[in-house]
């Protein structure tokens, strides 16, 4: 029987609690998660099967000491990171507070780490659609060129809007529970 198996899952940047529960599901059935590589590939390794909670932090670096050590202090083991994700984790055993299986303290926190997604990684998307594709395809419309950059670039608009508004739209609805208590 192997004891390391890797997996191609796709999230979002927005999907990072749905990313959670499936790594959390994982563990419950043997698997835990060892290392992440871009883009979705999460390496695996063969473990007795145990309720581990799964939380995911962005900063867009891979962290400082003392950044791992309040980590540690709290009880969450590090595990990896991939493109400004941090991935750690945490027995549920050890959780007797109900915020003790969450690594941010309060809303606040939550609501920072929201907004630095959307200014380092939607903003951008966005300002590449905005000035970069879109233009493109109307330059290759109106200049008639061959109908494969046509439909490529067609293709490459819709499937980027569409990524940028899901994502949008998920993380300003989890920001809104997130002020209304909702969360």
């Amino acid at each position: 029987m192997k004891d390391t198996k890797t997996m191609l899952r796709f999230y979002t940047i927005a999907d990072f609690r749905e990313e959670e529960i499936w790594l959390r599901e994982e563990h419950r059935n043997g698997w835990k998660l060892t290392k992440m590589r871009p883009p979705c590939f999460f390496r695996f390794e063969r473990c007795e099967p145990e309720d581990v909670i799964y939380r995911l932090d962005f900063k867009n670096f891979s962290g400082n000491s003392d950044y791992f050590q309040m980590f540690a202090d709290y009880g969450w083991e590090y595990v990896s990171s991939c493109l400004g994700w941090l991935y750690f984790r945490k027995p549920a055993a050890d959780v007797t507070e109900e915020n003790e299986g969450e690594i941010f303290s309060d809303t606040a926190t939550k609501l920072d780490m929201i907004g630095h997604i959307m200014k380092t990684r939607m903003l951008p998307c966005l300002v590449i659609l905005l000035c970069c594709v879109l233009p493109y395809l109307c330059y290759a419309v109106e200049e008639g060129d061959a109908i494969g950059y046509v439909v490529f670039f067609s293709v490459l608009s819709v499937a980027y809007l569409y990524l940028v508004l899901y994502c949008g739209i998920k993380l300003f609805r989890l920001k809104r529970e997130l002020e209304t208590g909702k969360y």
